[in-house]
């Protein structure tokens, strides 16, 4: 087997068997076979991974966490090797020679998995699920992560669509151990993918709005914050108008709580200045020549706009609208953003109302 870099092997795939039957004759010009001996050249794929992408983080996914993620390729019937065959796919995270062989003839791995998975193909799609030679269940967890990384790689699932909804299904499962995994670079014009620990901003922010609908004792912002959360890498415009939707709900339930009468043609914009207005969000007891007084009023006012800005991206992006042949949809990295924003106004301005509702009881 000859090892080619990721990219490389992606650009010359329609090229590689023509590559590896040249480079087979010109092996067996260079070294005549003799008797019996048979040689053929096999290009694969490897890629360069990151030895720090997990140093900072303990790494932990429990076994339940694992068992619906394979369960779940089962059910939707996903081929977990792409469109490589069984070696090559495994190759690029083992070192399939140094593990044994479950078939006598064979002396290592790669002789019998090639054995019954290309020459034969006598053994399950889901094999390796049950094989202790490579322990998805219980082995260690970076290797698991790794493992499902490489099974939306471009080389491997060159087929962004499917490479999405898979990674969408990940995420789902992953999140709830603290883990998910993200786009880290393109290639080919497709997405690559890494294992990152969700301790970082992206989690939090979902903590806050979660915190937001307990504190409202409202089940619609419950829901739209889940939505929103399980939509950002599977489909990002709707996670962008779940955005918007749970701006607008928290709006509502607070003017609804404070008496605040709203009108059936109130838009976000409209919503949002009542509520400014009734929480009295820029305050009129900041001095004019207090230090960074202009700058606390100016970061209040962008907040304010926050509302119709998540409504004005949601028309412009949304579905149901034409789009031009060059018109590219909204990226998870776009609707991270917008939901970031959207829960930075509901933690606040809830925040805002707890305090107006402490210091003037009634309301």
């Amino acid at each position: 087997m000859l090892e080619v870099p990721a990219p490389e092997f992606a650009r010359l795939r329609s090229r590689i068997k023509d590559l590896e039957k040249q480079i087979t004759e010109a092996l067996g010009e260079a070294i005549p076979p003799t008797g019996s001996d048979y040689y053929a050249a096999k290009l694969v794929p490897i890629v360069g991974q990151d030895e720090d992408w997990r140093a900072s983080a303990t790494v932990t996914i429990p076994r339940n966490v694992r068992r619906n993620i394979l369960d779940g390729l089962r059910l939707e019937q996903v081929n977990v090797f792409g469109v490589l065959n069984d070696p090559e796919f495994l190759s690029r995270i083992y070192e399939l020679r140094r593990l044994p062989s479950t078939d006598s003839r064979y002396k290592d791995a790669a002789g019998d998995i090639y054995q019954h998975r290309v020459n034969n193909d006598d053994w399950d799609d889901y094999w390796i699920f049950d094989d202790d030679r490579f322990p998805l269940l219980d082995g260690p967890a970076d290797t698991f992560l790794r493992f499902l990384a490489e099974t939306v790689h471009p080389v491997v699932r060159p087929d962004r669509e499917e490479a999405a909804k898979i990674v969408g299904h990940y995420n789902d499962q992953l999140r709830q151990a603290g883990w998910e995994l993200v786009e880290v670079e393109r290639i080919a014009g497709r997405a690559r993918y890494e294992p990152q620990p969700l301790s970082s901003h992206g989690h939090r922010t979902f903590e806050r709005g979660k915190s937001v609908a307990d504190a409202l004792d409202a089940g619609a912002i419950a829901k739209q914050i889940q939505r929103m959360e399980y939509a950002i890498e599977k489909d990002p415009e709707l996670a962008i108008g779940s955005a918007k939707e749970l701006v607008e709900s928290c709006c509502k339930t607070i003017l609804g709580k404070m008496g605040v009468d709203i009108g059936k043609s109130d838009d976000m914009n409209d919503l949002a200045k009542k509520l400014a207005k009734s929480l009295e969000l820029v305050p009129e007891g900041i001095d004019d020549q207090a230090k960074g007084a202009d700058c606390i009023k100016r970061i209040l006012s962008n907040l304010n706009q926050i509302a119709g800005n998540l409504a004005n991206l949601r028309r412009l992006y949304g579905t149901g609208h034409g789009k031009d042949g060059k018109h590219r949809g909204l990226q998870p990295r776009h609707a991270r953003l917008a939901v970031a924003s959207a829960v930075a106004f509901v933690d606040f301005v809830t925040a805002t109302y707890e305090e107006r509702t402490r210091t003037k009881p009634g309301q």
